[in-house]
């Protein structure tokens, strides 16, 4: 993450650490900090990235209270927020009603402080992101009629990204998913009638950014052998060792909006062969044999996975004589089936990891199973549910990229339009038929 305007700290354990508050780095923002002439006003830290800062602050030209994302000063940071401050312009630009489910760019500055010059970017105030949410549920599967309005969200968004824009987010993941508002009202200043601070607090030093770090530092500490301690009682038996109940989703506004657009790039001016962060990578990717929207259709799936399971579709490891990349492969293919040969031998890298024959050179022996047999298995699926869900996401998997739906196919499908109570009645084929029109059509384009 670059810094997304999220009421949820880009790392949940650790700080950005002080070392980085130097020349070319952060810049130390203190409570009541002003910027842009005084418009904005910090009130408080939201999160941090490799890139950047985001502060919650508080806009006195509208009375609104915004994310504040200042970038590191050195060279290739500001170069960075320029490309980003670019893709975010467009985006803006062609969604005057902010609509469509993308974070909105409100304003861009210059800000110079003792560090260097800092490029600023102003985006409207988001709340927690989908990681934040699985992690409230306790990595249990969401109940798939939400699982159902976060997708559509998402659909609405990378339609409009993709087809109007001509733009591909290149790191979708759960992260860079934020919900419009918090799951704890108390951290959403509207909802928690916070007055906004319009002036630095008495009593805080200059120094009060690195001294809030020391302190958090301090804090996580005890906090972790806090739960250390209560760990230690509960696996013997102690206070704290009961079964954790389900937390209710019910009453959270589940709509939400695609964040970070930091290695965004334009369909026909990309910059990077390798995107996509790696759970959430295409196989196309993987192999360098070129990418399109269709990767960001990729990843969208496996957001779809971890959002019904509560675990991440694909977790590889490097071992014994083989790859990361190697065990990626080996584990789409016991999962989707085999690679076909000219997928497997079709990209700059297929050498490094297949044979000939399209076999992988390192992982000899693979386990077939399916999708929808790990749903019933693993995660007790009902069948119905298993094979309407298996259904919809087996298309946004295809190893040939050109099969799989646009964003605008996928958001006609059946499986969108199931609720819980008729699940197990509703057999429409109505939304697959368009997809699979979609995808025959794209399939003729590209034998042409």
């Amino acid at each position: 993450m670059s810094g997304s305007p999220s009421s949820s700290s880009a790392s949940e354990d650790e700080d950005e650490g002080i070392d980085s508050y130097r020349k070319g780095g952060y810049h130390a923002v203190r409570i009541g900090d002003s910027f842009s002439g005084g418009r904005y006003i910090a009130q408080r830290k939201l999160g941090w990235g490799e890139f950047s800062t985001v502060w919650l602050a508080y806009d006195t030209r509208s009375s609104e209270f915004v994310a504040l994302k200042i970038q590191k000063s050195a060279p290739q940071f500001a170069q960075a927020a320029l490309h980003e401050i670019e893709v975010l312009s467009a985006i803006a630009d062609g969604d005057p009603s902010n609509s469509k489910y993308v974070v909105r760019l409100i304003d861009h500055f210059k800000h110079t402080g003792p560090n260097g010059q800092h490029s600023c970017m102003v985006l409207e105030f988001l709340g927690d992101s989908l990681l934040r949410l699985v992690k409230y549920n306790r990595y249990k599967g969401l109940e798939l009629d939400k699982v159902r309005e976060i997708c559509k969200c998402i659909l609405i968004g990378l339609d409009y990204l993709h087809r109007e824009l001509g733009i591909i987010h290149t790191d979708l993941k759960l992260e860079n998913v934020l919900l419009l508002s918090t799951i704890n009202a108390t951290q959403d200043p509207i909802r928690s009638g916070t007055p906004p601070i319009l002036e630095r607090p008495e009593g805080i030093p200059n120094g009060g950014a690195t001294m809030n770090i020391i302190e958090k530092k301090l804090k996580q500490r005890a906090r972790r052998a806090a739960a250390r301690i209560s760990g230690r009682r509960a696996s013997m038996g102690g206070v704290g060792g009961g079964v954790k109940t389900n937390r209710s989703l019910d009453g959270i506004d589940l709509k939400c909006k695609v964040v970070d657009f930091g290695s965004a790039c334009w369909a026909d001016k990309q910059f990077a062969q390798e995107i996509q962060t790696r759970q959430y990578r295409s196989p196309e990717v993987i192999l360098q044999s070129g990418y399109s929207f269709s990767a960001d259709m990729w990843s969208f799936a496996c957001i779809a996975f971890e959002l019904a399971t509560g675990e991440m579709m694909f977790t590889p490891k490097g071992g014994q004589g083989f790859s990361e990349d190697e065990d990626h492969l080996a584990m789409m293919m016991e999962l989707l089936g085999k690679i076909p040969r000219k997928i497997a031998n079709g990209g700059a890298r297929s050498k490094d990891y297949f044979d000939r024959y399209g076999d992988l050179k390192r992982i000899r022996r693979l386990k077939y199973g399916s999708l929808e047999k790990l749903l019933i298995d693993k995660f007790r699926f009902s069948e119905t549910d298993a094979l309407e869900f298996a259904k919809f996401l087996c298309p946004l998997l295809d190893f040939e990229p050109e099969n799989r739906p646009t964003a605008q196919q996928c958001s006609q499908h059946a499986w969108l339009n199931i609720t819980s109570q008729n699940q197990t009645e509703v057999k429409s084929e109505s939304g697959m038929e368009k997809v699979n029109v979609g995808m025959r059509n794209l399939q003729m384009k590209a034998g042409k």
